[in-house]
């Protein structure tokens, strides 16, 4: 058996970042199938690499004396944060190489010769999510075992393909879970470029189109009345207008949370400002906010003092164990409301102390980062270690949390740079960084 290390794997990499660019055409198409097989074959070692992982931590937690019902809990953090990855992410990677290993071997061995990529292998999880463990493996065998066109087709029909056979094996079963499919329906907001935002929502198919074709007919008679707007404006002003029961062109009473520099609020700087919980605002585009609430709605602004050489936000210190809402505040806003986890960035949901506090760590600014839930529940379990590194204490650096997993990987992570401040290595070019 051929012994594959970290090392050898890296020493791969230099090969393929320094290869030589004189090949005829033939020899490139060639080259790029190889390069994809070999994409396929390296997501299959990681599934099984990410298997042994799990077996090995959850031995070590079990002989620590975890509960049985946490043993596993932030190994999947440990998969994320090697792959560059967000927690959840590393948990959905870590669910589906169980899956292959224990349940779809076919599916195992098609990736594992190169001929199925990582997504095409979580389409047939997905979509066989609801059968037994028999039924699983009766499809995994007809789309990828001998003989199985599996990796043949496209995604959209690999799906197909996965659901007919699953229907055909078990008909209740996918019947009742389009019915729990239901319970799962929700409304989204996520950024978009240039200010805007996408609201999307998961819903039962038939509400979907009853929803959509309501908003293209309306957009339909808009049109057919010479209504300027395209048909995308005007479905989109009509969800607006339903929805909030007013006219686009009614103001409305929102707490923007918009943050900015004195000197872009007053016109002497083009610094970008902050929308928490979005991303970045062009100062134009913050001064049009701006005048917009000014002609329609009451504003308030509240002023955040902040350290002229560093621009950190200007902190408190607290002897309460959970940070008062004022720090919390001032945390989120460091933080841009982003979790502090490496590759993470999904939105702050608790205000963490980086140094436990039952181990001494205070409630302070330089001992807080914002965390998701998934991150905090990791950071508890057995071997994790936090602590802000020296130069935030002292304070001479933008606050820095250096975090140790249980295998001994140090990742070292920096807030956001503040307002007013260029950085180009903060956090919106992955200041993450793996020191040992």
């Amino acid at each position: 058996m051929f012994e594959v290390s970290g090392a050898t794997v890296s020493q791969w990499v230099t090969h393929l970042a320094d290869m030589s660019r004189d090949l005829t055409d033939t020899e490139r198409v060639d080259l790029i199938r190889a390069l994809e097989d070999l994409k396929n074959v390296a997501a299959a070692a990681q599934a099984t690499v990410a298997v042994d992982l799990d077996t090995s931590q959850r031995a070590a937690q079990e002989q620590r004396g975890w509960p049985a019902a946490r043993l596993g809990e932030g190994v999947a953090s440990q998969v994320g944060l090697a792959r560059r990855e967000s927690a959840t992410k590393g948990a959905r990677l870590l669910g589906l190489a169980k899956v292959l290993h224990r349940e779809m071997p076919h599916t195992l061995h098609r990736m594992r010769t190169g001929q199925l990529s990582e997504w095409r292998a979580t389409i047939l999880a997905r979509e066989t999510a609801c059968l037994s463990l028999d039924d699983r493996r009766e499809v995994d065998r007809r789309l990828c075992g001998p003989g199985g066109t599996g990796p043949d087709l496209p995604d959209h029909a690999l799906g197909n393909a996965a659901r007919k056979l699953a229907a055909d094996l078990d008909n209740a079963a996918v019947a009742a879970r389009a019915r729990k499919a239901e319970a799962d329906r929700h409304v989204t907001l996520r950024p978009a470029p240039d200010t805007m935002t996408w609201l999307s929502a998961l819903l039962p198919v038939k509400d979907g189109v009853a929803v959509y074709a309501a908003l293209r007919a309306a957009a339909d008679t808009a049109r057919a009345t010479g209504d300027p707007r395209s048909r995308g404006q005007v479905m989109a002003d009509t969800l607006v207008e339903r929805v909030t029961g007013r006219s686009v062109a009614d103001p409305v009473r929102v707490n923007l949370d918009l943050v900015m520099t004195d000197r872009t609020f007053f016109g002497t700087s083009e610094e970008s400002a902050h929308v928490p919980g979005y991303r970045p605002v062009p100062a134009e585009r913050a001064h049009d906010l701006l005048a917009d609430a000014l002609d329609a709605v009451q504003v308030w602004v509240r002023r955040l003092y902040t350290h002229p050489g560093t621009g950190q936000l200007v902190g408190l210190d607290s002897r309460a164990r959970h940070a008062p809402a004022g720090l919390a505040d001032l945390v989120r806003h460091r933080d841009q409301d982003l979790c502090r986890t490496p590759w993470c960035g999904a939105p702050i949901r608790t205000t963490d102390h980086v140094r436990e506090s039952q181990v001494g760590g205070d409630t302070s600014k330089p001992n807080l980062q914002g965390l998701c839930e998934r991150c905090n529940l990791a950071k508890q379990a057995p071997g994790w270690r936090a602590r802000p590194s020296p130069e935030t204490l002292a304070g001479t650096e933008r606050h820095t949390v250096i975090t140790t997993t249980p295998t001994g990987h140090t990742y070292r992570s920096r807030a956001p740079a503040p307002l007013g401040h260029l950085d180009y290595n903060s956090r919106t070019t992955l200041d993450y960084e793996l020191i040992a």
